[in-house]
């Protein structure tokens, strides 16, 4: 049956790929086709990721990306690849006033240092394949608004978008696509730890024109047509997702 978002006979690399968006993007991927190399940090739920995944020729690599003997280990273990997703990346809300060089290093070192290099290392190493597609998901943050508290953040995914516009054109020789999918609020854990209450995001719902939050697996559908031949003309985009939420 015709299907132009097929991911069939794609090696596609997830990384951050043991929960939230990464977890749906493997998942997601795995059913359009795809033979899936994911990471993540925690061994535990990564292998809960992996035996969510529709049968095939998977693999899955425990590492922390901050570490470069881990990026490369990464890459020993990877002969080609047709598409690259990183979904790695942490947030940490902390007021500008109180930051410091040791916030911002530890930020950037997770959200930009680690996908920028390991996209590198694999490059130079001749395993990205000519005519993949490599995604970052980046963020309504830091593109088109920010947050209280969310400089650390911002600045991260901001660098993120400029990046993939430099990398496009510096790879568009190889057609290979380079974009950005940017969401607005997920629902995921990332609120599980009280700090928030039921009732304030519930409030914070009411601020979306469609009056509630993304699901991963809307993100991931997002990150399949960028990694389908039917994106086979886009590169150096910022893909937005956030049910109308910058429209107000």
């Amino acid at each position: 049956m015709y299907n132009p978002f097929t991911l069939r006979n794609k090696k596609i690399l997830v990384t951050g790929a043991s929960s939230g968006i990464g977890r749906a993007v493997a998942i997601e991927c795995s059913r359009m086709g795809a033979e899936l190399i994911i990471t993540g940090r925690n061994e535990q739920r990564l292998n809960e990721t992996f035996n969510k995944l529709k049968k095939g020729n998977h693999k899955k690599i425990i590492a922390d990306l901050r570490f470069d003997e881990q990026l490369e280990n990464i890459a020993s273990l990877i002969n080609k690849l047709n598409g690259i997703v990183h979904c790695a990346g942490i947030t940490n809300p902390v007021p500008f006033q109180f930051v410091n060089r040791d916030k911002f290093e530890e930020i950037f070192s997770i959200n930009f240092l680690s996908p920028a290099l390991l996209t590198n290392m694999l490059l130079k190493k001749k395993i990205i394949e000519n005519g993949a597609s490599i995604i970052f998901i980046s963020s309504v943050s830091g593109v088109y608004c920010s947050s209280v508290a969310g400089s650390l953040y911002s600045s991260t995914k901001g660098a993120i978008n400029g990046l993939i516009k430099g990398m496009a054109l510096d790879l568009a020789n190889k057609q290979i696509r380079v974009n950005s999918v940017c969401p607005a609020m997920i629902e995921t854990n990332i609120f599980e730890d009280g700090r928030i209450t039921k009732e304030q995001l519930e409030e914070d719902k009411r601020k979306y024109p469609l009056k509630r939050y993304g699901k991963p697996e809307e993100v991931a559908y997002a990150v399949i047509y960028l990694l389908s031949d039917a994106s086979g003309w886009v590169t150096g985009s910022n893909l937005l997702i956030d049910g109308g939420y910058t429209l107000l």
